[in-house]
């Protein structure tokens, strides 16, 4: 059973940083890719990040130059930087390795 389970989620001041890992349970040979997601309240869920195998990162316009993933092959673990917060990024972020996905991290940012 492959499972991502997410942790580093918390209440942080605008302007605050935090970081998100991802670690992933389960047989699973280096995905391709790994993913973070996350869904305010009321809306719909957004993309936020990817990375590949090989280190190539991608990023949501609303997060590039504050957010930074990375990865551990070895460890199956992917992680979210995330710097410069704002009341908008608040919201459950989930991480997603090919087709499984964690259950979710809650990440508040107010003052």
């Amino acid at each position: 059973q492959v499972q991502p389970v997410e942790s580093g989620g918390g209440l942080v001041q605008p302007g605050g940083s935090l970081r998100l890992s991802c670690k992933v349970s389960g047989s699973l040979d280096s995905p391709s890719y790994m993913e973070w997601y996350r869904q305010a309240p009321g809306k719909q869920r957004e993309w936020v990040a990817q990375i590949t195998h090989g280190g190539r990162a991608y990023y949501a316009d609303s997060v590039k130059g504050r957010f930074t993933i990375s990865r551990e092959n070895g460890q199956l673990t992917c992680y979210l930087e995330m710097n410069n917060l704002r009341p908008e990024d608040t919201a459950l972020y989930s991480c997603k390795v090919l087709h499984w996905w964690g259950q979710g991290t809650q990440v508040t940012v107010s003052s």
